[in-house]
């Protein structure tokens, strides 16, 4: 029986080196611990539903910092506050009384060097003259602004706007709250005659990939 058991204990502790071995090697190569690159934040709003493909692999902190707004529930009841016909439409601050929603979430890094484009249906990251001053507020390119947005140099004038995803589903919804009719109110050049609300902005997390 000792004999026996020595043996076992022996192919045991083979197998389990051949174990530890397999998940040193898939850890190195990156194959365990790998995220899920894409997650989906939906926008239900008064004119229809907004889906957003978010790259967490290309812009890490802009996503993060987007999805820790919607989790909070800070995008509801917001509108879409400005309409730049054929550039841009914006929303992350102004609900329909044009009040403000002040976040309490510092400035994060401008990720616009990470290569993804200002095309039409992306979106970005807005923010003051100042780079690396964005928030909570984003914008959805109606067309392609890539000469415009995206990253020249490391300058204010040049450093661009951070893109950190993109519209798959409902860009016929984008393209209507572009239609609506930009106003002058107060302090607001381009304000919608007829604002869009985000009703709800909720998180579908991507599933781990397999190991």
């Amino acid at each position: 029986m000792r004999t026996v058991t020595v043996v076992t204990l022996a192919l045991l502790s083979v197998v389990a080196c051949r174990q530890r071995a397999g998940e040193s090697a898939k850890a190195e190569s990156g194959a365990v611990a790998a995220p899920a690159p894409y997650d989906t934040v939906i926008l239900e709003t008064s004119r229809g539903r907004i889906v957003l493909e978010l790259d967490r692999a290309k812009a890490p902190v802009s996503v993060a910092n987007f999805e820790r707004h919607v989790k909070a529930g800070f995008y509801d009841g917001l509108i879409f506050h400005r309409i730049a016909p054929d550039f841009v439409i914006q929303a992350g601050r102004v609900m329909e009384s044009r009040a403000e929603r002040t976040t309490q979430a510092p400035p994060i890094v401008n990720e616009a060097e990470n290569g993804l484009q200002n095309l039409r249906g992306t979106v970005a990251m807005a923010r003051t003259d100042y780079p690396n001053s964005a928030t909570s507020e984003f914008f959805i390119n109606l067309k392609d602004n890539s000469t415009k947005l995206d990253f020249r140099a490391a300058t204010y004038e040049g450093f661009g706007y951070a893109v950190f995803g993109r519209v798959i589903e409902g860009m016929d919804v984008v393209d209507a709250i572009a239609a609506t009719r930009p106003i002058q109110r107060g302090m607001y050049a381009e304000f919608p005659s007829n604002p869009t609300v985000i009703q709800r902005a909720y998180l579908q997390e991507a599933a781990p990939p397999p190991p």
